[in-house]
């Protein structure tokens, strides 16, 4: 796969954002004044405690959910403010998605998995190429096989190649591997390791597993919505520490709110 343009050196940039669900006595803050920037080229992991905003931190930078305020771009593309329409036009050109819960369609083959996304988009079908994918995430022998055939780690490969075949400016993946057993998982995370070194692309990961996330050239920590560190070069038992004091700190900030509001 051949090296996209890089007009910017950041594949996603967040400034300001505000993420606010409900009105009134009934709004919660889920991201409050996040700035952060995803270079391309790089595999990014997003943790922290239960509620801390991460899922909302992805659709936001996905373009699935508009912030309340601030600025989202995407490939140098300002993104918040546009139409649905334009929205959907640029995630099939940009923007490629991995899930824990795979989202093949049933009925269609691993190849036809993988070129879905094209055919929506009418974008030319390269088969060849959709093949060529395949073999790369270890499944160029099961192209004609349905989901149904395939163990839930083959299907993870599935959504990868799918994923992969647009050459997409990011790859957002929301928990990949939470539904893997520990050995698939590991295959699953040096896929998407290998996606970044070899195709230079772009991952940004949402993640609870502090293994899952040592694979990372950097993980950034949320807690109540906001970010407060980020750490380089990280290892599981790093990642591991850092987030039981953020689990400590978050259950004190709680404890506080709830006293307060007495």
């Amino acid at each position: 796969m051949s090296s996209r343009q890089s007009p910017t050196p950041h594949a996603v940039s967040l400034s300001g954002i505000r993420k606010v669900y409900g009105t009134g006595d009934n709004s919660v803050v889920a991201l409050e004044s996040v700035t952060v920037n995803f270079e391309r080229r790089t595999l990014t992991a997003v943790m922290g405690p239960s509620g801390s905003g991460k899922t909302t931190l992805l659709h936001c930078a996905a373009g699935l959910d508009e912030p309340t305020e601030g600025s989202v771009k995407l490939d140098g593309q300002e993104i918040t403010g546009l139409s649905e329409t334009a929205l959907t036009l640029l995630r099939r050109d940009k923007v490629g998605f991995i899930f824990q819960a795979f989202n093949l369609m049933p009925a269609l083959t691993a190849e036809q998995n993988v070129v879905l996304p094209l055919r929506l988009a009418g974008r030319k079908i390269d088969k060849a190429k959709a093949r060529d994918v395949l073999t790369q995430v270890g499944l160029g022998d099961r192209a004609g096989h349905r989901p149904s055939e395939l163990s839930g780690g083959q299907q993870q490969r599935v959504a990868i190649a799918r994923a992969l075949v647009a050459s997409p400016a990011v790859i957002f993946a929301d928990e990949p591997t939470g539904s893997l057993d520990s050995k698939t998982a590991r295959e699953i995370l040096e896929l998407l390791r290998e996606s970044v070194r070899l195709y230079d692309q772009t991952v940004v990961m949402v993640t609870h597993d502090p293994v899952a996330a040592s694979y990372a050239d950097r993980v950034v920590f949320l807690v109540d919505g906001s970010v407060v560190t980020e750490m380089a070069n990280p290892t599981a038992e790093s990642v591991a520490e850092q987030l039981t004091r953020l689990g400590e700190w978050a259950k004190q900030r709680s404890v506080a709110r709830a006293e307060g509001g007495r």
